[in-house]
């Protein structure tokens, strides 16, 4: 079996106290308590790094790039150290029969024990020649590599869904990785790309419980995809306040107000941007000024301009309809006291009839 992760770290020279505040900074950013670091540095210090094969269909190469700008933890200590990426077709030095030939040996000497992480998406029409690896369909590929897998993560919108390749009217027949491996565990990763600390955060998550995060009903992690964008966005205020950019560059716009109006579809998207944000924390793109296209959502292509408001949600209105929600308010109000007299008086007549028969009797 390979080196653990703190074996590695012990050779390349790293201190007992700073691998400890690399276990406290993961549980950090994982969302756990203080109570789980001790686990997590038992997990590294006891288990083999876990082979990976990363596999690549029809995609941009966005959710590598993404990846490698990791900063919490760095994705030198995630590739170098905490897993062992034996396979990635843009990262890795090999090429050819030699690089083809790592696939093979992983899946014997590993069998049941590696990870296969798929960036893109097989194409199905015309047997799979849309998409070519190693002088065959990518889908047969695939199929075959993840046969003996433990586990499988769908890296990206295009994995997970189809993203543009499959958008209508999709003429390669471009198919999300779960509707092609049915038999195997599959951690959903949307995005396009996905938010890199959410990346290693699954594969850390991974790696120190040896065992998938819990899901939400698509498939999604749901210590990243458990609330929408607009829970905790900045801008969620001016929302609630009814204060909208109507104009690119308004007035509204240079006061930082909802970008709802100009199509932002953070109302709707389920990912971690507007907590975890971008490019190591720095921004994200509702603080740059752009709504939410809403790429982690399923179909995201093919419902609608990115800048047309395709929902019907309507805010409370707070300060640009103060009157008016305040007469609503009071005539709610006055309604409920009626109907609570005329309730209170049916049951006093009631009563009294009753009480009327009885002595009758």
């Amino acid at each position: 079996m390979t080196e653990t992760f703190y074996e590695v770290l012990r050779r390349q020279g790293i201190t007992r106290r700073s691998f400890m505040k690399f276990c406290s900074l993961t549980a950090t950013s994982l969302g756990l308590g203080s109570a789980f670091v001790p686990k997590i540095a038992h997990a590294l210090e006891t288990k083999p790094r876990t082979p990976v094969i990363w596999l690549h269909g029809l995609e941009c190469t966005c959710c590598s790039e993404s990846f490698i700008r990791s900063a919490h933890p760095l994705t030198k200590d995630v590739v170098l150290s905490m897993l062992s990426l034996d396979y990635d077709d843009t990262l890795m030095a090999a090429a050819g029969h030699q690089a083809e030939a790592i696939i093979e040996e992983v899946k014997k000497k590993y069998k049941g024990n590696y990870i296969v992480a798929v960036e893109g998406n097989p194409p199905l029409n015309e047997d799979g020649m849309f998409c070519i690896h190693g002088g065959r369909p990518f889908v047969e590929v695939l199929k075959e590599t993840c046969a003996d897998a433990k586990a499988i993560i769908s890296w990206g919108a295009c994995a997970s869904y189809g993203c543009v390749q499959a958008a209508k009217p999709n003429p390669t027949r471009a198919t999300p990785v779960h509707q092609v491996i049915t038999n195997k565990p599959i951690v959903r990763v949307p995005g396009c790309p996905p938010i890199a600390e959410v990346m290693t955060g699954v594969v850390t998550y991974m790696l120190t419980f040896d065992r998938i995060p819990e899901l939400d009903r698509q498939g999604r992690p749901k210590m990243f995809y458990g609330q929408r964008i607009h829970d905790k966005c900045y801008r969620r205020p001016h929302f609630d306040a009814g204060q909208f950019v109507e104009n690119w560059d308004d007035e509204a716009a240079r006061k930082g107000y909802c970008l709802y109006k100009m199509g932002c579809k953070g109302p709707t998207t389920y990912n971690a941007c507007s907590s975890m944000r971008w490019n190591g924390g720095v921004s994200w793109p509702v603080q740059s000024g752009h709504g939410c296209i809403g790429s982690s959502e399923d179909g995201f292509w093919d419902k609608g301009s990115f800048y047309d408001r395709v929902t019907d949600i309507h805010q409370f209105g707070v300060e640009s309809n103060a009157d008016k929600i305040g007469a609503t308010a009071a005539g709610a109000v006055g309604a409920a006291v009626a109907a609570h007299a005329a309730v209170t008086a049916l049951a006093r007549a009631r009563s009294q009839h009753d009480d009327k028969n009885s002595g009758d009797k």
